[in-house]
């Protein structure tokens, strides 16, 4: 899964990107939900990794049936 199809899954959630933080190619997400935070990082083109994606939703507060329905 690229970084654009899994943020807008995470938007579809009710997350959003804290546009004041940046670090090189990754970016903050937060859920306002649970007040949780995660570094997703943007690759771009490349494919994220699914430990990677996983991590970032478990970070989230999210769960991975839910975000895959989303």
């Amino acid at each position: 899964m690229r970084y654009r199809e899994a943020t807008r899954k995470l938007a579809r959630l009710g997350c959003y990107e804290d546009t004041k933080w940046r670090r090189g190619s990754h970016r903050k997400w937060i859920n306002p939900h649970t007040g949780r935070s995660a570094r997703l990082p943007d690759w771009g083109s490349d494919d994220l990794r699914i430990g990677t994606l996983r991590s970032v939703i478990r970070q989230l507060g999210l769960d991975w049936r839910e975000f895959n329905e989303a």
